[in-house]
């Protein structure tokens, strides 16, 4: 039995899974609340079962939330003695919405701060990233997503907004859906991805 945890964005989630079977999960909208409903939602969750596996979103998405997360994660696998493994927010995005919607490809948009977004672009079949992650302004963006038919993610909006003219939907990361990932997929380093360099920068000398 694993444990998934998800706090990459607005929504904070956990969820216990073994193999493609969802045994219980939690998952409420939060906005930036997660590092004071992780661990009594995970205790809520577990309710004295032990898993033998960790699994945490390493975004990107929310700063704080990914921190929160991945900081949790590890100190749970230290403490019970397991291993801990991390996967990508955009990845788990695409592997949702193909199991939910028609289509060859999937763009996954997340609003990146400072006006930008983080956009990915996914295929369904053999599944996988056909580019790697970028953060850009809207307009490029839409034209980055210009020959994809459907828009996933908290940045989507921006995207239609900015001229682009395929579908769009508002899908979070949710912790029960890792069971949809394959497990080169969900086997990245526990440390977190950003979409685009830090804003505060060391000073020069």
């Amino acid at each position: 039995m694993l444990l998934a945890i998800e706090t990459a964005e607005t929504a904070c989630s956990a969820a216990l899974i073994v193999g493609a079977t969802i045994v219980d999960e939690r998952h409420e909208m939060v906005g930036r609340g997660h590092a004071e409903r992780l661990i009594p939602m995970i205790g809520d969750l577990l309710q004295g079962r032990r898993p033998g596996r960790i699994l945490v979103d390493c975004g990107p998405g929310s700063f704080t939330g990914v921190r929160v997360g991945i900081a949790a994660a590890r100190a749970l696998a230290l403490g019970w003695q397991v291993p801990v493994s991390g996967y990508s927010a955009m990845t788990l995005i695409a592997a949702s919405g193909f199991s939910i919607h028609d289509g060859h490809a999937i763009a996954v948009v997340m609003a990146g701060g400072h006006g930008q977004l983080f956009v990915q672009c996914f295929q369904r079949a053999p599944f996988g990233a056909l580019g790697p992650l970028k953060s850009l302004v809207p307009e490029e963006a839409a034209a980055m997503c210009k020959d994809i038919p459907l828009a996933l993610g908290s940045g989507a909006p921006a995207l239609a907004a900015a001229g682009w003219a395929g579908r769009t939907g508002m899908s979070a990361p949710r912790a029960a859906d890792v069971r949809l990932l394959a497990e080169a997929d969900r086997s990245l380093p526990p440390v977190p991805i950003y979409g685009r360099l830090p804003d505060a920068r060391p000073s020069a000398g």
